[in-house]
C-alpha cells in the first residue's frame, strides 16, 4: 500500500514526464521526417515553375500506369514515366496559358469527329457521322454513374471517356504550340549557300602529324591543380549529382550439396508402393507409387512442381539432357535423376508414336462473344457457336461438302484458299488445333475448341512420320532447405557483427566473399544481378547514414546482402579524383602539344617531317562538313584551318585530337555557284523543322524553375 501511495503521490510528475517524452518524440520526428520549418512539404512530389504534383494524386497515376502495363514496369519505372509526362504537360502548359492556346467548344467537336469518324455507334445509316450520336453516347455515360458501356472493342466510362477528351484536347494545343513555332523557322539563302559549299568546295592537303603518343606519359606531370582548374574552366562538363559509393557482399541462398542429394532421393522414393497411416480410417494405406499409378496425370501433378504433359513429344521438344536417352527407353522405362536448368526430373516413357511433322487441315471457324480476336460483329455466347458448330459436323457427316459451308467461317483468309492451313509442328497455331491436327488421321473431322472460338476441322494431309514419345515428369525445384537457409542467415549474420569492429574488406577476404562496388544516384534503383532494390538506395541518402555505416538487406529470391557506404558525394563540382578519368589525358596532351611545339624549327611540312623522323601525308578532296582526315581520323580544327589558307599556304602548328600538326594546302577546288538554292533551302527548312519540337522542349524544361522531391516523398 505505501508503494501504491508513492505512485499516486508522484502521479502528476509521471503525467508530465510521459507527456514531455511523447512531445520530444512528436517533434523530433517533425525535424527528421517533415519540412514544416523549411516550408516544404512531403505531400508534394515536385514543384513546377510554381505549380505543385501532389503525392497522392502522383501514386494513383503511377499505379494505374503500372497496372495498364502488365507489370512489365517496376516501380521506379513507372514513377520516372509519370513524373516525365506531368513535367512536360506543365512545362508546356505554362507556355500555353502565357498565349492563351485553348480548345474551343467547336473545335473540340472537330476533333472527335476526326478522332471517332469510323466508329459505328457514330454513324447514321449511311455511315456518315452523326454528331448527335456522340452527343448521346457521351450523355448516356454520364447517366451510368460510373458504370461502362462498350465502344468499339473497349469498355469506357464517362470518367475514361473525359480523360480521353482531355488528352485529345491536350495534344491539339500542343500540335497548334509547335506549329506556330515551326511557322518561324526558315533558311536564308546565305544559308543554303554555306550548307553548299560545305560539300562543294574541297582542299587537297599535304600535312606532318607528330602524335602525342610520341612523348612519353611520364615525362608530363599532371597535378591536382591542373585538374582542378581545367574543372573550374569546365564546369558544364562537371558538374556532378548527388551520389553515394557504395560496397557490398552477397549471401546467397543456394541448394547445397547435401539438398541436392535429398531432393535425387526424394525423387526416387516416389517408384515405389509406401505404406501410410490415415489417422481418419485408423487404417494403414498403401499408396501407390510411380510404378503402380492408375492416373499418370493425376500423380505427376500431386508431386511434381511442373504440370502433366499429355502430348506425344518430337526430340527437339525434350530436355536437351534427356532426349537421346528417353528415345531408346521402352515403354515403362524410367530415367533420372537428372538436372535440368533449376530443377531435378525423373521421368517415365508412357508411350511411342509415330506422328508427322507437318499437316494440312481445312476449318470452319464459329467465334463467340469474348474470343480472340471477335470484333463486334460477334454476337454468339460459347454456347450458341458450339451448338452451330456441331450442326454443321453434322451437315458433314451427313454429305454435305465441307466447301459448300465455307461461307459460314469467319476465318476469311483461310476461306480464299478453300479453308485450307497448311502448318508444322513448330508453328504458333492454338494448341488445341494443333493437337488435334496431329494426333488423329487423314479423313478425320471434328469440332475442337480454342481461345477463338469453335472449329470444324478436316485433317486433309500428314508428312513427315517420325518417332515421338509421351513422357511423364515428375520436376522437383531444386531449393535449399530449411537448415541451408538458417546456415546463410548465420553466415551473414556473423559476418554483419564481426563488421561492427573489423575491416569490411579484410573480413570479407577471410570468409571468401567478394567485395562489390557500385555508385548510386537518389533515383536509381538496380544493383547488376539483383535487380531494382530501391531500399538499398534509400537506405544510403538517407540523412542519418554515414560513410562507414553498414546494413544487410533482405533481397528476393536470392538471400542477403551487407552493404556499406564508403563515401558520400554531395551535388556540385566533382572532385578532382572523379574528373581524372576524362580531365587527365585531355591536359596530359595539351602539355605535350606545348612540348612538340617548342621542338618545332622549320617552316615547311617537309623539313619539319624530316626533323621529327616522320614521313609526310597527303589528303585530297577534305570538306567542311566531313572533318575526317585520311590517315589520321576525325581532326575537325585541322580541317577547318585548311580552309584558311591560301593555295601553297602552310599553318602554324595546330593542336589535334590525335597529335600536332603542321598543313600545306596542294590546291584549292572551288565550287560552282548555284543559280538557285531552293531545294536545299527546303531541305534545310524540313531538317530544323522536325527538330525544332525536341530542341523547343528541352529549352524550356532548362529554363523551367523545377523542385524534385521524388527521392523524399515517393521514392
Amino acid at each position: 500500500m505505501a508503494v501504491l501511495n508513492k505512485i499516486r503521490q508522484r502521479s502528476l510528475v509521471l503525467i508530465f514526464v510521459i507527456a514531455m517524452a511523447l512531445f520530444a518524440f512528436v517533434i523530433g520526428d517533425l525535424f527528421k521526417n517533415s519540412s514544416v520549418f523549411s516550408g516544404g512539404s512531403q505531400d508534394v512530389v515536385a514543384t513546377i515553375n510554381g505549380k505543385d504534383i501532389n503525392r497522392v494524386e502522383f501514386q494513383q497515376k503511377v499505379k494505374n500506369y503500372q497496372d495498364g502495363s502488365g507489370g512489365r514496369q517496376t516501380s521506379t519505372q513507372a514513377m520516372n514515366t509519370i513524373y516525365n509526362q506531368e513535367l512536360r504537360k506543365i512545362v508546356l502548359q505554362s507556355e500555353f496559358d502565357k498565349l492563351g492556346l485553348s480548345v474551343e467548344k467547336d473545335e473540340m467537336r472537330d476533333l472527335l469527329k476526326t478522332s471517332f469518324s469510323s466508329y459505328p455507334e457514330f454513324q447514321d445509316e449511311n455511315g456518315n457521322f452523326d454528331v448527335n450520336r456522340l452527343n448521346g453516347f457521351i450523355s448516356n455515360l454520364k447517366d451510368l454513374n460510373g458504370a461502362t458501356a462498350p465502344l468499339g472493342n473497349f469498355l469506357v466510362n464517362y470518367d475514361s471517356w473525359t480523360n480521353n477528351e482531355q488528352s485529345i484536347a491536350a495534344n491539339a494545343v500542343q500540335q497548334t504550340y509547335y506549329n506556330m513555332i515551326k511557322a518561324g523557322i526558315s533558311t536564308t539563302i546565305s544559308e543554303a549557300e554555306a550548307d553548299y559549299y560545305g560539300d562543294a568546295k574541297t582542299r587537297d592537303v599535304r600535312y606532318v602529324q607528330i602524335p602525342y603518343t610520341s612523348i612519353a606519359d611520364s615525362l608530363v606531370t599532371v597535378s591536382k591543380s591542373d585538374i582542378q582548374s581545367y574543372i573550374n574552366d569546365h564546369k558544364d562538363e562537371y558538374e556532378a549529382e548527388a551520389s553515394r559509393e557504395v560496397v557490398y557482399v552477397e549471401f546467397k541462398e543456394v541448394a547445397s550439396k547435401e539438398d541436392e542429394a535429398q531432393i535425387k532421393a526424394d525423387l526416387l522414393a516416389l517408384k515405389a508402393d509406401r505404406n501410410e497411416y490415415n489417422e481418419s480410417s485408423k487404417n494403414t494405406e498403401t499408396i501407390p507409387g510411380f510404378d503402380s499409378a492408375k492416373d499418370i496425370e493425376e500423380f505427376v501433378n500431386t508431386y511434381s512442381d511442373i504440370k502433366y504433359n499429355d502430348s506425344f513429344l518430337r526430340a527437339a521438344e525434350l530436355p536437351a539432357v534427356a532426349k537421346d536417352t528417353l528415345f531408346k527407353l521402352n515403354v515403362g522405362d524410367y530415367y533420372g535423376p537428372y538436372k535440368d536448368g533449376e530443377y531435378y526430373k525423373l521421368s517415365k516413357v508412357i508411350a511411342t508414336k509415330q506422328l508427322p511433322d507437318s499437316v494440312k487441315v481445312r476449318h470452319i471457324l464459329i467465334p463467340n462473344i469474348g474470343g480472340q480476336r471477335a470484333d463486334a460483329s460477334v454476337t454468339k455466347t460459347p454456347e450458341e457457336a458450339k451448338k452451330t458448330a456441331d450442326s454443321i459436323l453434322a451437315k458433314i457427316k451427313n454429305g454435305t461438302k465441307f466447301m459448300d459451308l465455307l461461307e459460314l467461317s469467319s476465318d476469311k483468309v483461310s476461306n480464299e484458299k478453300d479453308g485450307e492451313i497448311e502448318f508444322d509442328y513448330k508453328a504458333g497455331m492454338a494448341p488445341e488445333f494443333k493437337a488435334y491436327a496431329f494426333d488423329n488421321k487423314v479423313g478425320d473431322v471434328d469440332v475442337v475448341q480454342t481461345s477463338f472460338g469453335y472449329h470444324v476441322i478436316e485433317i486433309l494431309d500428314q508428312k513427315s512420320f517420325n518417332n515421338t514419345v509421351k513422357v511423364a515428369t515428375i520436376a522437383d525445384k531444386i531449393e535449399p532447405s530449411d537448415a541451408t537457409l538458417q546456415e546463410v542467415f548465420n553466415k551473414m549474420s556473423k559476418f554483419e557483427i564481426a563488421a561492427k569492429d573489423g575491416d569490411f574488406n579484410a573480413l570479407a577476404k577471410e570468409r571468401d566473399l567478394t567485395v562489390k562496388p557500385i555508385s548510386f544516384k537518389a533515383l536509381d534503383e538496380n544493383i547488376p544481378g539483383l535487380g531494382s532494390q530501391r531500399e538499398v538506395v534509400r537506405w544510403s541518402f538517407d540523412e542519418d547514414t554515414e560513410t562507414g555505416d553498414f546494413k544487410n538487406f533482405s533481397i528476393s529470391n536470392f538471400g542477403y546482402i551487407v552493404a556499406k557506404v564508403v563515401e558520400k558525394k554531395e551535388k556540385g563540382l566533382m572532385s578532382t579524383e572523379d574528373a581524372s578519368i576524362t580531365a587527365l589525358p585531355i591536359i596530359r596532351n595539351e602539355k605535350k602539344a606545348k612540348l612538340i611545339r617548342e621542338k618545332i624549327k622549320s617552316t615547311t611540312v617537309a623539313d619539319i617531317a624530316t626533323n621529327q623522323g616522320v614521313s609526310p601525308r597527303s589528303a585530297a578532296a577534305i570538306t567542311l562538313k566531313n572533318t575526317t582526315l585520311s590517315g589520321a581520323g576525325v581532326e575537325p580544327k585541322v580541317v577547318g584551318a585548311a580552309f584558311g589558307l591560301a593555295e601553297g599556304g602552310t599553318s602554324q602548328p595546330i593542336d589535334g585530337e590525335k597529335g600536332v600538326y603542321i598543313i600545306e594546302v596542294t590546291k584549292i577546288n572551288e565550287a560552282t555557284k548555284l543559280d538557285n538554292y531552293t531545294s536545299i533551302m527546303n531541305r534545310l527548312n524540313n531538317e530544323r523543322r522536325a527538330a525544332a519540337q525536341t530542341a523547343v522542349y528541352n529549352a524550356l524544361e532548362k529554363a523551367a524553375d523545377i523542385e524534385d522531391n521524388r527521392a523524399k516523398t515517393v521514392y
